[in-house]
């Protein structure tokens, strides 16, 4: 019970960041949202969310797990029942911003929570597993779940959703999860504000080259504020007593080589589901909701994954399942960089999607086991933070390079395509085109398969770096093996 609770967290948590996607047509006409403006609509979440993770870890350590765990839930809440009946942009931007905040505190207190509450060794291996799952399921499950509440409801219940599943966790963690204990300190403010204002400021500033370019100055100067400001929370961390992220975690080069490596994964995963998302609805003219239905083999293949994963770690350990399971996940985009204008999805997308998912099981869930192994039980929420940071500030720094390769090689094809397109176009198709800029099907299928293709390339090489990684950089020691078989002989120093 105590393992349903965290993990229906954690898919409320991951789902809300994909659910919102296939209801954003809809948002649009009915708040009167610009299209450069409903990006917010998703930026307002992950910003806020991948900014204040580490927050939320450290508050976890230091006034117990369960009850800033609760509060988190409460929040999210209470954010979504405000985004549900906004009237207005600013309103909904709001809501959302609020949202990734009570994210951000739920998130990474639920992943320390697993660690205090599940002995270590088999039965701790199958709740990573379980909770893996859900983290990298989440947002096909999301996808799905989207499409539905928009086709049967209306887009106010892709927020409103989350409004009876977050109180019912709330009501259910204080009798199944026990309180952790509390570990005497203080907040680090000066680390606090410079670490989530320079991870916001990195983050926005990937989003805002996609949008806008990697020369346009708000891009740059993001960029220069983000580095200056992390660098400051470096120094201010190397000299506080009581630092909000511990440095030495990464000077375990297994816990260094992970974070790397799901700054990777994070990359391919979230370019995975955005452009085979735009795909199976413009070229291969899905609804909404089959298209929530198409990602539904993703979660049922990640499940597969990590259950493999997590039955055969104490005897092979995680370094197998990171390496193969980064390959599968190459392999899979190398396949849907075959994708064209005559693709089916039973023929084209089905295969290499459950390739690809069935690998990022296996990796999830060894990568939650490397970035909490050896850490002690005080800095457990912090070591999750970091994790649940690497993922968010991956996806978003990936996707802005994906969709750089993607807006390159669409315009390289756009090029050939126009005077075709001119060649046999009608008058009226040549005036509308002359006010768009915008080809008609056919010829912008081929335009947006180009640019989708070039983008699965690299998002192949993001997943190649990750194997790449895993293989120079991760070790897994005797003691590692005893531990995951729930051998180990007592508890870990400083526990």
């Amino acid at each position: 019970m105590a393992l349903l609770v965290i993990a229906s967290c954690q898919l409320m948590v991951v789902l809300d960041i994909t659910i919102v996607n296939i209801a954003l047509p809809d948002i649009q006409r009915s708040l009167d949202f610009s299209t450069t403006s409903l990006s917010w609509v998703v930026n307002a979440y992950t910003l806020t969310f991948g900014g204040l993770l580490l927050l939320g870890g450290r508050a976890g350590d230091i006034l117990g797990r369960r009850r800033v765990f609760v509060f988190g839930v409460l929040l999210f809440v209470l954010a979504s029942l405000l985004g549900g009946f906004a009237q207005s942009e600013a309103q909904l931007l709001g809501a959302r911003a609020l949202q990734g905040v009570g994210g951000a505190i739920a998130s990474p207190t639920s992943l320390a929570l697993i660690s205090t509450t599940f002995p270590e060794g088999p039965e701790r291996n199958r709740a990573f597993g379980v909770f893996a799952a859900v983290s990298a399921g989440g947002g096909a499950i999301g996808l799905l779940a989207g499409g539905m509440l928009v086709e049967w409801l209306n887009w106010r219940w892709v927020l409103f959703v989350n409004v009876p599943i977050g109180l019912l966790i709330a009501l259910a963690a204080p009798r199944w999860i026990k309180e952790s204990e509390r570990h005497p300190g203080h907040f680090d403010v000066t680390g606090a504000l410079t670490s989530t204002a320079g991870m916001v400021l990195l983050v926005y500033g990937f989003i805002r080259a996609a949008q806008d370019g990697w020369r346009d100055p708000l891009t740059l100067a993001s960029f220069a504020g983000a580095v200056v400001l992390l660098t400051l929370f470096v120094l201010v961390e190397r000299r506080s007593r009581q630092p909000i992220t511990p440095l030495h975690m990464f000077a375990d080069r297994n816990r260094a080589g992970t974070y790397g490596i799901m700054l990777c994964l994070a990359a391919a995963i979230f370019g995975m589901f955005f452009f085979l998302t735009l795909f199976v609805q413009n070229v291969l003219d899905f609804s909404p909701l089959l298209a929530g239905v198409a990602f539904l083999p993703v979660s049922a293949v990640i499940a597969v994954g990590a259950g493999l994963a997590s039955r055969f770690l104490p005897v092979y350990g995680p370094k197998p399942f990171m390496v193969l399971g980064a390959v599968l996940a190459a392999g899979g985009l190398a396949w849907l960089t075959l994708t064209d204008v005559h693709s089916t999805y039973a023929g084209s997308v089905l295969g290499p999607m459950l390739v690809f998912s069935l690998g990022m099981g296996m990796e999830f869930v060894s990568l939650t086991l490397m970035a909490l192994s050896d850490v002690p039980t005080r800095e457990t929420g912090a070591a999750s933070g970091l994790l649940n940071a690497m993922q968010q500030v991956g996806g978003s720094l990936g996707l802005s390079i994906l969709v750089t390769m993607f807006g390159t090689a669409s315009g390289n094809e756009a090029k050939r395509q126009i005077p075709a397109f001119l060649a046999q176009a009608t008058p009226v198709e040549r005036l509308r085109f002359s006010r768009t800029g915008e080809l008609p099907p056919p010829w912008a299928d081929e335009v947006l398969t180009a640019g989708i293709s070039a983008a699965f390339v690299m998002a192949a090489v993001f997943t190649l770096l990750a194997a790449v990684i895993a293989v120079l950089v991760i070790q897994v020691r005797p003691s590692d093996l005893e531990r995951l078989k729930g051998d180990a002989p007592g508890p870990l120093p400083g526990a």
